[in-house]
């Protein structure tokens, strides 16, 4: 079997509800779709979401590095010698995660399909579905509440609460969703590199009686050392983010118990491949690990998904990312049932692109 063809185009979706956190705020997303076809007939679906404040890349930069650089190196490659074809892209494409994602999600989608299995069955079928968190962005404290009611009348027992600009207002925002939601709903926070230092040890003090899960990244990415201070100095588990970029940086904060969690997402690590061996990382050293996304459409949620479902020590889901986008062409590649993610259980990613 021989890839025969490779063709890449953008899809920009708005969003539902446009949303803010931290260092930007956003309406819309652009993803690149991407259809490998091999000699044989079989076709592998991947996307690419990518984002210029986490992993440096633009719609155009995904682009221009599959037409210049993946077409080229991999047309007329073994779609099934996977791991070869990814560590050749990876020598030239060192800085785009995002888009070796794409050709990651597509040869998988590929490997599940000539296998006749779903993607999460070959890759180790350790649960048939997952919650996933809901995420809701930096709003006033009112509709913060009115929010968190609405998606927990829709089925979500977990939600993430976006904050990091104003630290007496995310106080204030934790306690009042609570208050509204009751004790049983699942309730994480994400400063998205907001916080200084004192800070986050004001906020975690403050929101003790919030019952909070985790603490998501709460100071800069650049900076290890500040991220190190307020795992050691709280009792709430706090979870790398931003900070996890790839296999080095899972060695670095497990090497240095730096953090108590880490966040894995598609879209930052390069794909399904690279994601788990940082998985691997994460659970020599005792790190529970979330499956995360950006805004990404169904498919490349779908690749999420696969992934969280057949590795044992994933802990949480926040899959989201597709909910709310507008003009998906791959809306139905993952079926959400009152906050559970569910597969299609089709070969491969489950599902085709038309």
């Amino acid at each position: 079997m021989k890839i025969s063809r490779i063709e890449a185009w953008p899809v920009e979706m708005k969003l539902t509800e446009p949303y803010a956190i931290a260092y930007e705020s956003v309406d819309s997303a652009t993803n690149i779709f991407l259809r490998v076809e091999t000699n044989r007939g079989t076709t592998g679906y991947g996307c690419s979401a990518p984002d210029i404040h986490v992993t440096g890349e633009s719609p155009e930069s995904v682009l221009k590095a599959i037409n210049d650089v993946v077409e080229p190196q991999v047309r007329g490659s073994d779609p099934l010698r996977l791991a070869r074809i990814l560590e050749i892209l990876k020598k030239d494409l060192q800085k785009q995660p995002a888009a070796i994602a794409a050709v990651d999600l597509a040869l998988h989608d590929i490997l599940g399909k000539v296998s006749k299995l779903p993607l999460w069955k070959l890759l180790g079928g350790f649960r048939r579905s997952f919650k996933t968190s809901i995420t809701i962005g930096i709003l006033p404290v009112d509709q913060t509440v009115a929010s968190a009611r609405f998606w927990v009348a829709e089925g979500f027992a977990a939600l993430k609460i976006k904050g990091g600009t104003n630290v007496d207002l995310d106080i204030e925002r934790v306690h009042r969703v609570r208050e509204a939601i009751g004790a049983k709903v699942e309730l994480r926070f994400d400063a998205n590199q907001g916080y200084t230092v004192e800070e986050s040890l004001k906020f975690v003090d403050a929101a003790r009686g919030a019952g909070l899960e985790l603490l998501e990244q709460p100071t800069s990415k650049d900076h290890a050392d500040l991220l190190e201070a307020v795992t050691r100095k709280v009792n709430l588990p706090v979870m790398a983010d931003e900070s996890l970029l790839s296999l080095r940086d899972a060695f670095r904060l497990a090497r240095g118990n730096v953090v108590d969690m880490v966040n894995v997402k598609l879209m930052k690590v390069g794909g399904i491949y690279e994601a788990l061996m940082v998985n691997s990382v994460a659970r020599s050293a005792g790190l529970e690990v979330m499956v995360g996304c950006m805004d990404e459409s169904a498919l490349a949620i779908a690749g999420g998904l696969h992934f969280a479902l057949a590795r044992p020590n994933v802990c949480y889901c926040d899959l989201d990312g597709h909910i709310g986008l507008q003009g998906d062409p791959s809306d139905g590649a993952v079926a959400l049932r009152r906050g559970v993610l569910y597969p299609t259980d089709k070969p491969g990613l489950g599902f085709d692109l038309s």
